[in-house]
């Protein structure tokens, strides 16, 4: 007998027929004589409505009353699905993430994991019970509800997997794996069959939306076995390892994030600590910051540019104005009209040409670069929001027709 943890995305349980569709696989896996734990995540385009419901009564909400909203999501698609089990035959309970042992750190709507209790999860499979986990929330030392941030659900059913020593943690989405761009946009995109948790994690950071970078990172530490596959197809999916044939291809895969900004501090004094003022300003109130770039010296000057999460860019630039002072007579400029492309591949570590095969496809395409960031696995570019998807399939074209 094995124990799987199997994570529903809420397309593949936003309806009655989707719910039943999951149920049955579900129901599946429990009747070849393993065990199951499902996380979820809320309905279809629930967690928006719900933004939306809050945005109806102020624009400044409260972080902690947000996660008590948004948590509900995630329990409306457990009910229904442990519900739906139930229908089938199967027995199965929902628990809240609280109820399942999640215990968070205090940062509302962007919590971390600090530890899961295991004992009601283990009580229950005991039982001959399909648990079903409400994905994307926990609870503070304080008892307050708290949530993951955006795709959190991919972080718990990681989490449960690792906790538990799970054989299987498979993250069901509607499309049937890892794919070298995204095929709703690039038609011949391919099916990777395995890629490297470091590629994957880059991909993840970058902007493809199959895995929760955070999810990723988890299950490197703790060498979950990780499947992505399709609740809509029976079709074999991506696993996500240690180690794949980086022979094989030259990159994996191109990524598009629109969800970015860049914010620039200019004419700041060339002289020790400004960098520290400005960065550490960003970590005191957990502003993820992306690539980062510094011009030299000029005037006894110089600029700082940096990309944060496109939510974070208002928060960001109030921030940086309201400390203006300390950058000694700066000038901040935010540029929300950004988006990332990158290109990513293990195989690129052993290979020369690539950045400019990557830089010639936008030149032929009359795209502009702002920004540039390299690492040994990964190039990303900022341009403009208009040319990312004309970029990304452009790119794709050259490195994979």
């Amino acid at each position: 007998m094995s124990l799987i943890v199997q994570k529903f995305g809420g397309t593949s349980v936003q309806n009655r027929e989707r719910l039943f569709n999951v149920a049955r696989i579900v129901a599946k896996t429990r009747a070849q004589g393993d065990d199951v734990v499902v996380v979820v995540s809320a309905q279809g385009d629930m967690t928006d409505d719900l933004i939306a419901k809050a945005d109806e009564i102020t624009h400044d909400a409260s972080k902690r009353e947000m996660d008590m909203l948004l948590s509900s999501g995630e329990q409306i698609s457990a009910a229904l699905l442990a519900m739906t089990l139930q229908e089938l035959g199967c027995s199965a309970i929902s628990l809240t993430g609280w109820q399942a042992g999640f215990h968070t750190d205090r940062a509302y709507t962007k919590a971390r994991i600090k530890s899961i209790d295991t004992e009601r999860i283990e009580s229950e499979l005991s039982r001959n019970r399909v648990v079903v986990v409400a994905g994307f929330q926990g609870m503070n030392r304080y008892d307050d509800i708290t949530t993951l941030g955006r795709g959190g659900s991919d972080t718990s059913a990681v989490a449960i997997a690792a906790a538990l020593n799970a054989d299987l943690c498979q993250i069901y989405t509607d499309v049937d794996g890892v794919y070298t761009a995204d095929p709703r946009k690039v038609p011949n995109a391919r099916k990777l069959a395995c890629i490297t948790f470091d590629e994957m994690l880059e991909l993840a950071s970058l902007g493809a939306q199959v895995l929760n970078n955070r999810s990723v990172e988890l299950a490197k530490k703790y060498s979950v076995n990780l499947e992505v596959r399709s609740s809509l197809t029976d079709l074999p999916g991506t696993i996500v390892k240690e180690v794949t044939d980086v022979e094989g291809m030259l990159i994996k895969g191109v990524a598009k994030d629109d969800n970015v900004a860049v914010i620039s501090v200019l004419k700041v004094p060339d002289e020790p600590g400004v960098s520290f003022k400005v960065f550490s300003l960003m970590a005191q109130h957990k502003i993820n910051v992306g690539i980062i770039l510094q011009s030299v010296g000029r005037d006894k000057s110089k600029d700082i540019l940096c990309t944060v999460p496109l939510e974070d860019a208002a928060l960001a630039e109030r921030l940086l104005r309201e400390n203006q002072s300390r950058f000694g007579g700066s000038e901040i400029v935010v540029d929300t009209d950004v988006a990332k492309v990158s290109i990513v591949g293990a195989g690129m570590q052993s290979h020369s040409g690539v950045a400019s095969k990557m830089f010639e496809t936008l030149y032929e395409n009359n795209i502009n670069i702002q920004m540039i960031a390299t690492s040994e696995i990964k190039i990303s570019v900022i341009i403009k929001k208009a040319d990312a998807d004309r970029a990304v399939t452009a790119i794709h074209a050259a490195f994979f027709s």
